[in-house]
């Protein structure tokens, strides 16, 4: 037999966990989603950036998951980066007040070879998790490719894809912002495959 290939092995990995069933690639309807029966809490996820950070709350405590609000934080180009920074942490440090979120998932920061790039991402994700920790929430941090594994099966899924997908599950319209269903997306990485420490 031959060698695994990384994608087989960490979608094999996710199907296990929790003896939960998970998404598999083909799947496109709510009708044929299989949804993870370990985990049970409310997860606010975050796709951080400086111009558009995508923010959703999800609630897994039921079967079906369900979408208790997303939004997107737009920064636009006429603010400076300091503005943006200021509105990313009140923004976020705003939201938990009106939930009662058990767990913050963020999808962790790819490496980049631009210094500025890295420096831009970098303080929007340290403002959001000053916010988060301001409301004293747990976070959890999540390689894209993992995130994208989690969701669909495959690690190399397009943005269309696992917005297709998120709100195929959900059962809402497909108009939301990609930074929105990457943070819904997020939000599913942490409640299928949460382990019980962070």
């Amino acid at each position: 037999m031959g060698k695994k290939s990384t994608r087989h092995m960490w979608t094999e990995k996710l199907s296990k966990h929790n003896g939960g069933t998970f998404l598999k690639k083909d799947a496109q309807t709510p009708g044929n989603v299989a949804i993870s029966r370990g985990f049970k809490g409310i997860v606010m996820g975050i796709d951080a950036s400086l111009r558009g950070t995508g923010i959703a709350i999800v609630d897994f405590r039921e079967t079906q998951p369900i979408l208790m609000f997303s939004t997107r934080i737009t920064c636009q180009v006429k603010l400076s980066f300091f503005q943006c920074i200021e509105r990313i942490f009140k923004t976020v440090n705003a939201i938990p007040r009106d939930f009662k979120i058990d767990y913050a998932a963020i999808e962790q920061t790819v490496y980049v070879q631009n210094y500025r790039i890295s420096h831009i991402l970098g303080s929007a994700k340290g403002a959001i998790i000053a916010a988060l920790m301001n409301n004293n929430l747990q976070i959890a941090e999540y390689e894209p490719l993992r995130i994208k594994q989690a969701v669909l099966g495959i690690g190399r899924a397009s943005k269309e894809q696992i917005r297709r997908m998120v709100c195929n599950i959900l059962g809402i319209e497909h108009g939301i912002s990609y930074d929105e269903s990457d943070a819904m997306a997020v939000a599913f990485c942490h409640a299928w495959t949460f382990k019980g420490t962070l």
